[in-house]
């Protein structure tokens, strides 16, 4: 799988995680340049709290465009640490 956004590539893995339609890529195949800590965070009801990153590539930020799990529920353990993606970023085979 991978994750595209503004012609550069974000994240690349054989063994991603699907969760509610959601790819979920190891903490290892992100390319930790292009994202920025957010200060956002959302809860779900059987994930527990995401915390998000901003994604900035060619000179274009894509606020809270990917979002992880820390420290999630034992229900979604299996995902504690990978990165997904909305807003525009692209996944594909």
């Amino acid at each position: 799988m991978k994750a595209m956004w503004n012609g550069f590539v974000l994240a690349e893995s054989d063994s991603t995680i699907q969760v509610e339609g959601n790819q979920y890529f190891t903490p290892d195949s992100i390319r930790a340049e292009y994202f920025r800590p957010s200060d956002t965070h959302t809860v779900c009801g059987w994930k527990g709290t995401a915390s998000y990153y901003t994604i900035e590539a060619g000179g274009e930020v894509n606020p809270d465009a990917a979002w992880y799990y820390p420290a999630p529920t034992d229900a979604a353990k299996q995902i504690a640490g990978y990165v997904a993606f909305w807003k525009g970023v692209k996944v594909s085979v």
